[in-house]
């Protein structure tokens, strides 16, 4: 028996998140250093998945297949094509980043404080997600990725709900008071998804007799397995809900902008960088390829729904006075951009959306862990409190540009790319959406430049004329992911040559070929 490589990249980080957990608790700095150094080794193997992955090979490669839940058709499968790859190696580089950036957001608090928070717990808690996100990636039977879907949502209530920031106006007290509240509002929102889901398992269960991804697709491809279009549609509804909330897309959005501003900026991160492209991933994978003629069929109302995230979250961005929640409604109008490419059904579409759930992990992860090292630094995430800090912290300052313009998706940046492919794969088959959608990179340069003019820019405000520069930890959390910023943007096709072929095999599912051009090339 070959050595079951995807079961190790979720094995090692959930076999690390006990072993931090049990560190005993005068041994603070050995848990942190535990964590980081199970999370270098999951990336370790993330780079031999795609090392022996094989884009002009079988569709699911290093595929591990055992009997688990005989009796009611359920089976441990695992397997990887070329956009799971690319979002299992995200997950495992980014985890890295994280834990640095969180070195001291769980360490003790002052004494006396009423409210005490376990170091090893955060960084086993973390590792814990981890590992659940990555076997979502990888699994192929349906149930299983069901029960990872689902798990998640507890070690990030734990996240959410007990390691908030100390950039925190109002006390301890109402701090703890407004976590408490996101952390449930995350929960009840994304259990409720859940449900909805799990209805849908147990029907896809009724009609095709198993839970296995493959085996069902091939059925309906071959015609051996027929679904009544009201029972298709009803099916997919309820994995597309779960999806969506996850994603997150509007109206399901609400529970993001409080999770993100409670948290602390490496949770942050963990949330939309990580968990939430779950969702988006899902909607590839599952609806597309289960529920192919319902995923056409709701085509056009998810168009409207993409383009009404785009444009609203990228309205409420421009009015934020919060920075985490600036960042947390900018995510919501970058999913929407996502989810838009997604149902395009356009090749262009599909790859500027995987591309894009890759890009924007990465400059999300650059602008909000600089700006958690910004407002750990002034103990205040509201903008009004900032201004002059390129002058005192110019490092700080120059990184932060560089994520912001990623954000906006400046030509030379990764983002770019992506963005760019999303709206030509939609242009050319809805080009009244595609224009529309043009309207989100005007506001993204609006509130991302504004927000750059009020914090780094102008007169030095007393609070921050003190203000030190980034250190060596710091340094060496972003700029990595500057480097990967710039990379990919001038050079893409490291990632595009593991996801295109992935993506011709999902636009096969749905039966679906790109539009011929208007005018044909001159030969």
């Amino acid at each position: 028996m070959s050595f079951p490589l995807l079961t190790a990249t979720a094995v090692l980080p959930a076999a690390g998140a006990v072993a931090t957990a049990a560190v005993p608790a005068a041994r603070r700095t050995a848990a942190k250093w535990l964590a980081l150094l199970v999370s270098l080794a999951t990336l370790v193997l993330a780079i031999v998945v795609m090392v022996r992955f094989d884009p002009g090979g079988a569709r699911y490669q290093l595929t591990e297949s055992h009997a688990w839940i005989a009796d009611f058709g359920v089976r441990y499968e695992l397997g990887v094509d070329g956009i799971a790859v690319a979002l299992l190696a995200l997950t495992a580089l980014l985890i890295p980043f994280i834990i640095l950036a969180g070195w001291h957001d769980a360490d003790p608090l002052e004494t006396g404080s009423k409210r005490w928070r376990p170091t090893q717990g955060f960084f086993a808690l973390i590792l814990a997600v981890e590992a659940m996100v990555i076997i979502s990636f990888e699994a192929t039977d349906v149930f299983v990725f069901y029960i990872f879907f689902e798990a998640m949502l507890i070690p990030m209530y734990f996240l959410i709900g007990g390691f908030g920031d100390r950039a925190h106006a109002q006390g301890e007290e109402a701090a703890s008071t407004q976590r408490s509240y996101a952390a449930v509002k995350f929960l009840l929102y994304n259990l409720v998804g859940g449900l909805i889901m799990l209805a849908a398992v147990i029907g896809l269960y009724t009609v095709a007799g198993n839970f296995s991804l493959t085996e069902i697709a091939q059925a309906r491809a071959n015609g051996t397995l027929h679904m009544a279009t009201s029972t298709e549609r009803w099916l997919f509804l309820g994995f597309f809900f779960a999806f969506a909330v996850k994603a997150p897309l509007w109206p399901l959005h609400t529970w993001l902008p409080n999770a993100m501003q409670e948290s602390t900026a490496p949770v942050a991160v963990l949330i939309t960088a990580v968990v939430d492209k779950v969702g988006t991933f899902a909607m590839l994978r599952f609806c597309l390829q289960l529920f192919p003629e319902a995923s056409k069929w709701a085509t056009p109302t998810i168009l409207v729904l993409a383009l009404i995230s785009i444009i609203y979250g990228a309205l409420l961005a421009v009015g934020q006075r919060d920075i985490k929640r600036l960042v947390a409604y900018a995510s919501i109008s970058h999913f929407g951009f996502i989810i838009l490419g997604i149902f395009a059904m356009t090749s262009q579409g599909q790859s500027g959306a995987t591309l894009y759930m890759v890009n924007h992990g990465i400059s999300t992860a650059a602008l909000m862990l600089v700006a958690g090292f910004l407002i750990s630094r002034r103990g205040s995430r509201l903008i009004a409190d900032y201004g002059g800090v390129q002058k005192v912290a110019p490092v700080l300052a120059g990184t932060f540009l560089i994520g912001g313009l990623a954000t906006l998706s400046l030509p030379g940046l990764a983002p770019f790319v992506s963005e760019f492919l999303v709206l030509v794969g939609t242009f050319t088959r809805y080009p009244a959406i595609g224009i529309i959608a043009t309207f989100g990179i005007v506001l993204a340069a609006l509130y991302t430049l504004v927000l750059y003019q009020r914090t780094m820019t102008g007169p030095v405000k007393p609070a921050v004329s003190a203000m030190p520069d980034l250190k060596v930890r710091e340094l060496v959390v972003v700029a990595p992911l500057i480097v990967l910023l710039i990379f990919l943007g001038v050079y893409p096709k490291p990632v595009t040559d593991i996801v295109n072929p992935a993506v011709k095999q999902t636009m096969s599912d749905v039966h679906k070929t790109d539009p011929k051009p208007a005018v044909e090339a001159a030969k």
